[in-house]
């Protein structure tokens, strides 16, 4: 499409990022830029800071200098924290973000609503439930699930496999922030939710199904510090008022999924192949012993 243009950069690059501001004449900015691997912000946590606070100060500032009329700011649902056996969050439950990268979540959204309440900059919050499918970074669950199972590694699955996540598909998603970018109300936030609550165990036993692997291939290993149990989120509001819903039922959306991992092996290899092998090998050996 001659309408993309693809720029190599850091978002925390403020002289680059006015400069492409003022090329391409931005009028608004979808901010989806982050550090968003739970386990690495409790390795690492500065670089989460670095990117994710900082680097959204940078961005928004740099769209204050040149008058952008929309800044679309994409969050996460662990802003909220853990929920109990019951209840879903709205956009007015409390923030208690309880990982490095939750919270730096939670600082950059608080920036961006106080640079539309302090700066009349125009902006709009979306906070999503986990997402998947097509080229998702091999570290997140389903992806490292189905590459570990298609090699007839040990899958490693934290704590007992209880925790419960509500999953989105990433084209729901895509969706849902096209309406918020076009259609969302300056200075609010929209929660995005796919409807589809699953415990951890569930969803590896189901790729384990897809791919006709056993079950003893899952190792039960120690769970990740300040493990949230539960995420839910109530999406009636970007519902009700830009009439958006999932369109893609979590089984169907799973099975689509694995089916391309399958099929383009050649991807993921290139991914995790070269620089990036001893991290992947790093992350694994540290999920196998616990250590996040």
């Amino acid at each position: 499409d001659p309408r993309h243009v693809f720029v190599r950069g850091d978002i925390g690059n403020r002289e680059l990022v006015e400069h492409l501001m003022a090329v391409h004449s931005i009028d608004a900015v979808m901010h989806l830029a982050a550090e968003s691997h739970v386990d690495r912000s409790i390795l690492g946590p500065e670089v989460f800071v670095t990117t994710n606070v900082l680097g959204t100060q940078q961005l928004l500032e740099a769209s204050r200098a040149r008058g952008v009329k929309r800044f679309l700011m994409v969050s996460t649902d662990e802003v909220y924290g853990s929920l109990g056996p019951t209840g879903y969050f709205t956009e007015v439950s409390p923030l208690q973000p309880s990982s490095p990268y939750s919270a730096s979540k939670t600082s950059s959204d608080l920036i961006a609503l106080a640079y539309h309440h302090t700066f009349k900059l125009d902006v709009v919050v979306t906070r999503c439930s986990n997402n998947y499918g097509r080229y998702q970074f091999p570290e997140k669950l389903i992806p490292l699930m189905v590459v570990n199972a298609l090699h007839d590694k040990p899958l490693p699955v934290y704590g007992d496999g209880g925790n419960v996540r509500d999953w989105l598909h990433v084209e729901d998603h895509c969706q849902a922030l096209l309406l918020a970018l076009e259609k969302g109300r300056a200075g609010e936030v929209y929660n995005i939710g796919g409807g589809a609550e699953r415990r951890n165990l569930e969803i590896v036993k189901g790729i384990l199904g897809l791919l006709g692997k056993p079950e003893s291939l899952i190792k039960f290993v120690a769970d990740r510090p300040g493990h949230d149990r539960r995420y839910a989120i109530d999406p009636t509001k970007i519902r009700t008022e830009l009439g958006w819903k999932a369109a893609h039922t979590f089984e169907q959306g799973l099975a689509e999924t694995v089916k391309w991992y399958v099929e383009h092996p050649a991807w993921w290899e290139r991914v995790m192949s070269g620089a990036y092998r001893q991290y992947f090998d790093t992350q694994y050996k540290n999920r196998l012993h616990g250590k996040g």
